[in-house]
């Protein structure tokens, strides 16, 4: 579900939950337990990489679909709560897109402090409203933070996903590697920043993300993406994307 590979002081965690490496209550528990934990032995740097052409197709939504309301409030609690642990980390925390990245794969490279992309015919973006799921106001309030007002829009309310290329246009990736290189680079761009003198960096880093954590821990998202989840429209439009997904 995921694995953990040391390089040096730099850790890989590598969702491993085919066949898209989409999120449900275990492997959300899976990174948040890992992000907890990792830098108090040792880690300087994570990055969260994918398998070879796919980093996450994003929720699992045949398993979410079968949760009831206590079931949803809390992945969605658990999930919100992996997007502030990503934000605010210790330790830097990177994102090697080894391929497509809807949804909550872009999500949560979003809340990453670097991202790399792989070149090619791959899609990444936030797609949500093309299935029927309004985008939490703090996701999107990171999006304006992070790629400014202009980008998040032309990102979001269409929901459509864009190419490598694009999202490297729109500042949603800071590098475009060939598709063998993008944990390399990964690896490459965390040694540099841990190369640098780690309590000024971390302090730096963190201090640059206040905004984005501010509005982290502010949010009230869990209720309210809760009843958007069990409403008319969303349903309707969940319970045909899992019947494409499973070809029931």
């Amino acid at each position: 579900m995921l694995q953990t590979d040391w390089h040096g002081q730099l850790v890989e965690l590598r969702l491993d939950r085919p066949p898209a490496n989409a999120f449900d209550m275990a492997l959300v528990g899976a990174l948040r337990a890992a992000i907890a934990t990792l830098p108090g032995a040792g880690a300087r740097a994570l990055v969260i990489s994918g398998s070879p052409g796919l980093f996450s197709a994003g929720l699992d939504v045949p398993a979410l679909l079968a949760l009831d309301r206590d079931g949803i409030r809390a992945f969605w609690s658990a999930y919100f709560g992996l997007l502030r642990d990503v934000a605010g980390c210790a330790v830097p925390v990177l994102a090697a897109l080894t391929g497509h990245s809807p949804a909550g794969g872009a999500v949560l490279a979003l809340h990453c402090d670097y991202r790399i992309g792989a070149a090619g015919d791959f899609r990444i973006g936030f797609n949500e409203v093309e299935v029927g799921l309004p985008i939490p106001a703090a996701i999107l309030g990171v999006m304006r933070a992070t790629l400014g007002y202009r980008a998040a829009r032309l990102l979001t309310v269409s929901g459509e996903l864009v190419d490598m290329q694009r999202a490297l246009e729109l500042g949603l990736l800071d590098e475009l590697v060939a598709p063998p290189d993008v944990v390399p680079v990964a690896l490459a761009r965390a040694a540099e920043l841990v190369a640098r003198p780690p309590r000024a960096m971390n302090l730096t880093r963190l201090e640059l993300k206040r905004p984005i954590l501010d509005l982290l821990d502010a949010a009230g998202d869990v209720e309210l993406a809760t009843d958007y989840w069990f409403s008319e429209e969303t349903q309707l439009a969940m319970r045909e994307l899992a019947r494409r997904l499973t070809g029931d």
